[in-house]
């Protein structure tokens, strides 16, 4: 009897991860179809980080390259080209959580939400189908913005191991953004403000040392942009696929990514709980 008794729990607990499981394999089989089906949202994450690169490299990349520190003016664009990169593939990531906080409003507003909290379906796992296809969309406009790169000059000196780890944290980053631009799109009351809200995700690389190192900035600034989340995002990928030194900045960026990725995450539980007793 006692044998039971200790055993069944054990298997109610397995059956409810596999329930949540296959509903969050669900609902990003969803989530996967509305970017497919609205291709436009793609579209921007892609095209906008494209834009950013070719002005930056085109037009200001002989300039600014030139300033960097301990580099030949005669390559100034080369050498900007392979320090800007690491901060428009975090810009790409950033800018991919306008989509999802939108896609989430408009689910809000339309009812959808409400519909799938009178089903039985576990919740965690209709704002996890959002964040698990917003980290896919993410990840793939990072590859092709990457592949962009590498057609006009970006040459990294990245081994497998440095290759790895930095999918890995450009993964983590994903996750955790996507998850607080969830949050955004639930606490919006329409998808115009939802569209809006995550646009501070992408000042954020801007004020970092994604485009100019931190010693060019005024004080008040500049230590705005050394304690940020962005700037150990941005300078961990420099230093795994530059070489350039990494420091404590894998620590930070890994444990910003979990402070993020948390926040979102309870903030939006908070909001699909309350909405769903009302």
């Amino acid at each position: 009897m006692t044998t039971l008794t200790t055993q069944c729990p054990q298997g109610a607990g397995a059956t409810r991860q596999s329930h949540v499981l296959a509903d969050s394999i669900t609902m990003l089989r969803r989530s996967l179809l509305h970017i497919v089906r609205y291709p436009g949202l793609s579209v921007f994450v892609i095209g906008a980080p494209v834009v950013f690169l070719a002005l930056f490299v085109f037009v200001f990349g002989g300039t600014l390259g030139a300033g960097l520190p301990g580099v030949d003016p005669a390559a100034g664009r080369e050498a900007y080209l392979a320090y800007v990169m690491p901060g428009i593939l975090v810009l790409t990531i950033a800018g991919s959580a306008g989509g999802v906080a939108t896609t989430v409003a408009m689910d809000m507003g339309a009812g959808i939400t409400a519909r799938f909290r009178t089903m039985a379906i576990s919740r965690a796992a209709v704002l996890a189908g959002h964040v698990l296809g917003n980290t896919i969309q993410a990840l793939i406009a990072v590859a092709v913005v990457l592949g962009f790169g590498l057609l006009v000059g970006f040459r990294p000196n990245a081994g497998p191991i440095q290759w790895f780890a930095a999918i890995g944290i450009l993964t983590l980053i994903s996750y955790a953004i996507s998850w607080l631009a969830v949050a955004m799109g639930m606490a919006a009351k329409s998808a115009e403000t939802a569209s809006n809200l995550p646009m501070v995700l992408m000042l954020l690389p801007f004020l970092s040392t994604g485009f100019v190192p931190t010693e060019s900035m005024p004080i008040g600034l500049q230590w705005f942009a050394e304690y940020q989340p962005f700037t150990p995002f941005i300078e961990t990928l420099r230093g795994l696929l530059l070489g350039t030194p990494l420091g404590w900045d894998p620590v930070l960026a890994i444990g910003w990514c979990i402070v993020i990725a948390v926040v979102g995450y309870v903030w939006s539980m908070v909001i699909y709980e309350r909405k769903s007793v009302q």
